[in-house]
């Protein structure tokens, strides 16, 4: 089967554990930059799909950098900071 080359050199639905860091986090950036639309525009089928696969992605990131950095705006504590 082939897949159709998005411009990225990476055909959609590749193991995300196959893809070195820097694409993993390129394929993350372009699956986070179309959820919107595919929210909004998509069939339930390509919601599903982008849903899948973005999880996939984030899974293996998150495999890959158990200790990242988080931001403490971006804990419940920050955001209960933030409203006061």
């Amino acid at each position: 089967m082939t897949h159709q080359d998005h411009g990225n050199g990476f055909a959609p639905g590749l193991d995300p554990s196959a893809l070195d860091d820097q694409h993993l986090l390129q394929e993350l950036e372009s699956v986070h930059r179309t959820r919107h639309d595919t929210f909004l525009h998509g069939s339930r089928d390509a919601l599903d799909v982008h849903s899948r696969r973005t999880a996939e992605l984030e899974e293996e990131y998150l495999r890959r950098n158990p200790e990242r950095s988080v931001t403490a705006d971006r804990t419940r504590a920050g955001a209960r900071a933030r409203e006061g």
